[in-house]
C-alpha cells in the first residue's frame, strides 16, 4: 500500500474500475494523492504489477463484513456420540435409536459405537449386525458416512442427517 510498494512500474486501475496504463510509481502515487485516495497493490505476482487507486479503509471494512456474513451463514457440525454394547436388549437399542433420531433432526452427526469387553471381542460380528440393524433402522432420517470399522477394542459408525431438498 503506497509507499509500501516496491515495483518500479505499475499497471494502474482507477477508481472507477478503469484501466489507466502502465505508470511508474511515483506517477501512481501522484494520481493517488490527487484523489486523496490510497494506492494498493491488488495483483503483486503480474507482470507488471497490479495497482488501484482505492479508500483502503473502506476496502478493509467491505472484506470484514464479508467474512462476518459469512460466518453468520456457516452451520457448525456436532458430532454426538451414542454407546452400544454387542448384547443389547431391544428396549435399549429403541432407546439410544430416539436418541440417535433427535441428533440427526438438529443436524449433528452421530457416531454409534461399540465397546467390546473381556472376550466379547472375539464376537465381532455380533458387534457388526447391531450397528448394521441401527442403521437400517435410521436410514429415513440418516445416511451412512462411514461403514461399521474396527478402532482397537470399538467399533464405530458414522451417521450424517440427510440433506433437505
Amino acid at each position: 500500500m503506497n509507499d509500501g510498494i516496491r515495483a518500479r512500474e505499475l499497471r494502474l486501475i482507477a477508481v472507477d474500475g478503469s484501466q489507466l496504463g502502465v505508470k511508474t510509481k511515483q506517477e501512481a502515487l501522484q494520481l493517488a494523492d490527487q484523489a486523496n485516495l490510497d494506492l494498493v497493490l491488488v495483483a503483486p505476482k503480474a507482470k507488471p504489477p497490479v495497482a488501484k487507486i482505492m479508500d483502503y479503509g473502506k476496502y478493509r471494512f467491505e472484506l470484514q463484513k464479508k467474512q462476518r456474513e459469512a460466518r453468520k451463514k456457516q452451520k457448525v457440525v456436532n458430532v454426538k456420540e451414542v454407546r452400544l454394547s454387542p448384547t443389547i436388549d431391544t428396549n435399549d437399542f429403541n432407546t439410544k435409536m430416539k436418541n440417535a433420531q433427535k441428533f440427526l433432526a438438529k443436524g449433528d452427526k452421530v457416531k454409534v459405537s461399540i465397546r467390546f469387553k473381556g472376550r466379547a471381542i472375539t464376537h465381532k460380528e455380533i458387534g457388526r449386525d447391531v450397528l448394521n440393524r441401527f442403521a437400517e433402522e435410521t436410514k429415513e432420517v440418516a445416511t451412512v458416512e462411514s461403514k461399521p470399522k474396527m478402532d482397537g477394542r470399538s467399533m464405530f459408525l458414522m451417521l450424517a442427517p440427510k440433506a433437505e431438498k
